[in-house]
């Protein structure tokens, strides 16, 4: 029986940056709705801090993958959580200056939020360039890399970072900032690869928007990214009031709250890891059909039981079947799609994603309010049932394995043409 061959040394440097910074974002992103409540009790203001880190992929997000294509990714990575690093840094020293305040926390979130642009899309653009867009390779690199997301980010972060809260208001911020240095130094000492071919630069709009064309022209591409689309679009509408929901339907105070947003990040770990095992069984698309409906059963559970145990478990099974869908879909896009557009393709489809989610919360709220605070799941479930729909016409094995097939040829034609 043959093995996996080991993932590189060079990879190894890029997961445990990866981790640090995955650890940072859960400190900072718990902090921060502490820290804006400690200056303000006004919701709205509240809400536009949360906003502030989102709007800059609605605003800059196709511009940002036209950039990243533009430059060197290793390069691009490692000087943007530098710069994230400096800028945390900054923050904290304006704060004991005696400047802090929500307009300065709305820059920073802003700021931080247009770094996060740059390094996710440099790094999801370098991940198949180290790789050799091998797709065994890439869907165990996926699988780690969302892993430590999802335990680092999702439950080890935000303990800490109320730990750390406690300890000074700007003492989160400060350890964020140490992620991102570290992070900075060891993707720096990675290996320089070798120069990319340059195509003649035109507008910087028009490369953009080759990107999205690009996606949007490709069937199996639209497919794998309307499925995050759509998932988002249902998640967030019970995200907006779940923390109601887990008061006054389950009747549940913080300490259970917190026990089911563990809940989320075991599942979401497990979902990552068993990916690819589930992925070599039934083809990528048939595991993709699978999530998908998976998603649809747990979002109905949740929003039919009253036992808190229940809604635990389906939140689990939940964040398995999404971590599972990330780690696949995202290994596939990154098989398939040309290096010179990588980037440009994936902040598409990451602006696809993430622009129905402010949609879906204003649903949720709305459904919440005229019908109850179970309505949003339902109704989320709907939409989650669409995707297996998506999955099933659009994403199926015979698409994927064509698709990986042509890129493959593709590739063995760009080398013996380089020769």
């Amino acid at each position: 029986m043959g093995s996996n061959p080991p993932l590189p040394k060079a990879f190894r440097r890029v997961w445990a940056a990866a981790s640090a910074s995955s650890f940072g974002d859960g400190v900072y992103l718990t902090a921060l709705p502490l820290l804006a409540a400690s200056l303000t009790r006004d919701p709205m203001l509240l809400s536009v801090i949360s906003a502030a880190a989102l709007l800059p992929w609605l605003l800059f997000g196709l511009v940002g993958g036209a950039l990243v294509d533009r430059w060197d990714r290793r390069n691009t990575m490692w000087l943007t959580d530098a710069a994230r690093a400096l800028l945390l840094v900054a923050a904290v020293a304006g704060a004991a200056a005696g400047w802090l305040s929500v307009p300065l926390l709305i820059a920073l979130a802003f700021l931080l939020g247009i770094g996060q642009i740059l390094f996710d899309t440099a790094a999801t653009a370098y991940i198949p360039e180290l790789l050799d867009r091998d797709p065994g390779m890439l869907k165990r690199a996926n699988a780690r890399l969302r892993g430590s997301v999802d335990v680092l980010d999702g439950f080890v972060g935000p303990p800490a970072g109320s730990l750390l809260f406690t300890l000074g208001r700007t003492v989160p911020l400060l350890v964020d900032a140490v992620t991102f240095a570290f992070s900075s130094l060891v993707i720096r000492s990675l290996p320089a690869t070798a120069p990319r071919p340059r195509p003649a630069r035109g507008s910087l709009l028009k490369e953009a928007a080759a990107g999205a064309g690009y996606l949007l022209r490709n069937p199996l591409l639209l497919g794998l990214s309307l499925r995050p689309a759509f998932g988002n679009f249902a998640f967030s509408a019970g995200a907006a009031v779940f923390v109601l929901f887990a008061q006054e339907e389950l009747h549940l105070g913080a300490t259970g709250f917190g026990i089911l947003l563990s809940c989320e990040a075991v599942g979401g770990f497990l979902g990552s890891m068993l990916s690819g095992w589930i992925s070599d069984r039934l083809g990528t698309g048939g595991a993709l059909i699978l999530t998908a409906v998976l998603l649809t059963v747990a979002q109905t559970s949740i929003g039919l039981t009253d036992s808190a145990v229940l809604v635990g478990v389906a939140l689990a099974v939940r964040a398995a079947a999404l971590s599972g869908t990330i780690v696949l879909s995202g290994s596939v896009r990154q098989a398939i799609v040309p290096d010179e557009l990588m980037g440009r393709v994936a902040a598409a489809g990451r602006l696809l994603a993430l622009g129905v989610a402010p949609l879906g919360a204003l649903l949720g709220g709305w459904l919440a309010t005229v019908s109850g605070l179970r309505t949003p799941y339902l109704v989320g479930a709907v939409f989650l049932a669409a995707s297996t729909l998506i999955s099933l016409t659009m994403t199926s094995n015979r698409k994927v394995e064509a698709a990986l097939a042509a890129a493959a040829e593709e590739d063995g034609a760009v080398t013996e043409t380089a020769k």
